[in-house]
């Protein structure tokens, strides 16, 4: 990969214009914790926290579209229901342009509502009518294709089998992107892919390109093979697999071919991972980039949503530091205010849920792990908050701390309970605690007596606060008193 020559692709990228046509839904995620089994059947209890709306389907590629400065339109049917208004309201503030929606009284809109606790998905409940469009609605579909496409630079027939894309709508997109010399791109559903005679490209997983062959592809050569034969089969120019694990296989119809690997550090959800391919693909293909060039852009745009949960995007900034392999913060210990406020975002936008303990750590012992496995889990992240030198030295007299700040924040970044370390300069927590907001505080049970410093604040914004138990014996001050040859404390 040449990382020069990528960034100065997306440096030069400029804003094309791409149109969306196909099935649009909201993605609705419901947060809470399952802390028991109901007394009325034996399943789960939810205790619901928060509610979330997305952009799901088609939507979630226009989302994955604006998140990375391209000119959105959109050609797709919702609802007169309150969901309907939901959606047409989350596209407009994304800056997606609606003039493309068509209302059908009779459909509702289509609603994917997914239980979570924490980040395990409990249940996912469907709202939907997944029939052909027909009648006024098709005619009306049909009336708008010309003039969409007319104005864009790319296309991307988004299929999620809900009844929008009928063999009508699919043929008069393809015919009018082809007669305007603009790519069409193809995110399919189902077995027959002849229904996508004469698009450009197209985009199925492995699985879905084994439904549509009838036969298995168990390796790279399956793979080729595969490729070539859905090329023929839809008369395209040319097809990619994406392979989960495996990366992304492309191939043309002049025979030109490419494995791009795996870009993903950690996989936390691949929901919507398949919309971020064909959205970045449909951007660079728009804008000229070659095709081998758009996957691997592509590739990596996909590494690192599979790292957040549910349906997420890119922004070009994410990208271009995923190609510098510079994250937004550099490693576990945030030296600044910037880095803190980034590592923060980067975790709230994966869905975690942060948790935040502090203290001196002047000399980690058993009962500092005990405490920081713990403090971890209560939830997805820890961010450990460390006092500095002047403060430990106001807390604990003019000998203390034993180890530097920076040796201290060093040892506790090296533990892998531990996901990022921070500091602050004050005597209380108070002011960082009301910086990080977390989800959870936790802090030693001997301070239930003392109170914690911060509860109201985390309390009052929907956080938890935890007293964790703690070891006998084990302390900085007792390992210190030993050291100088005295007899331990009663601390």
């Amino acid at each position: 990969m040449n990382r020069s020559k990528l960034l100065g692709l997306l440096d030069g990228l400029g804003s094309p214009t791409v149109l969306i046509v196909g099935d649009l839904m909201i993605d609705r995620y419901v947060n809470g914790e399952v802390t028991r089994i109901s007394p009325e059947a034996p399943i789960a209890v939810l205790a619901a926290r928060r509610a979330e709306e997305k952009l799901g389907g088609a939507g979630n590629v226009a989302w994955n579209l604006r998140s990375m400065g391209a000119e959105v339109d959109l050609l797709g049917v919702i609802g007169t229901d309150s969901w309907g208004d939901n959606l047409r309201k989350l596209l407009e503030d994304a800056g997606v342009h609606v003039d493309g929606l068509v209302t059908d009284p009779s459909r509702p809109t289509a609603l994917k509502t997914r239980m979570m606790s924490g980040v395990q998905q409990m249940l996912r409940v469907d709202w939907e009518d997944a029939s052909p469009v027909r009648g006024a609605t098709h005619d009306a579909v049909l009336e708008r294709v010309a003039e969409l496409v007319a104005r864009a630079d790319a296309v991307v027939l988004s299929d999620y089998g809900k009844g929008v894309l009928t063999p009508e709508v699919l043929e008069a997109v393809i015919h009018a992107g082809r007669a305007k010399g603009v790519p069409v791109l193809v995110d399919p559903k189902g077995t027959d892919f002849t229904r996508y005679r004469g698009a450009t490209l197209m985009t199925p997983n492995r699985k879905e390109a084994e439904g549509a062959l009838g036969r298995k592809l168990p390796d790279l050569a399956a793979v080729a093979e595969g490729a070539q034969d859905l090329i023929a089969t839809a008369d395209l120019d040319a097809t990619l697999i994406t392979l989960g694990s495996e990366g992304i296989y492309y191939r043309t119809a002049k025979g030109a071919a490419g494995h791009d690997p795996a870009q993903a550090r950690a996989v936390f959800d691949v929901t919507g991972a398949g919309d971020t391919v064909v959205a970045h693909l449909a951007l660079y293909l728009a804008a000229g980039f070659t095709l081998s060039d758009a996957v691997t852009l592509a590739n990596q745009a996909a590494g690192i949503v599979v790292g957040r949960l549910g349906t997420n995007a890119v922004t070009r900034e994410e990208l271009r530091a995923r190609l510098n392999e510079n994250q937004p913060t550099t490693g576990k210990v945030l030296e600044n205010e910037e880095q803190l406020q980034a590592q923060l975002a980067q975790w709230r936008n994966e869905g975690r849920q942060i948790v935040f303990t502090n203290g001196c750590f002047d000399i980690i012992h058993k009962g500092h792990v005990d405490y920081l496995r713990f403090a971890r889990s209560k939830g997805d992240v820890l961010l450990v908050g460390v006092n500095d030198d002047a403060s430990v030295r106001r807390l604990k007299g003019s000998t203390r701390p034993v180890n530097p700040l920076e040796d201290r924040m060093t040892v506790l970044a090296a533990m892998e309970m531990v996901d990022a370390v921070t500091s602050f300069s004050e005597d209380t927590p108070k002011e960082i605690i009301e910086r990080v907001t977390p989800n959870v505080l936790v802090k030693g049970e001997d301070w239930a007596d003392k109170g914690v410093v911060g509860r109201e604040w985390v309390e009052q914004h929907g956080g938890q606060v935890h007293l964790a138990p703690l070891v006998q014996g084990r302390s900085t001050t007792s390992i210190l008193e030993r050291a100088r040859g005295k007899a331990p404390s009663a601390d």
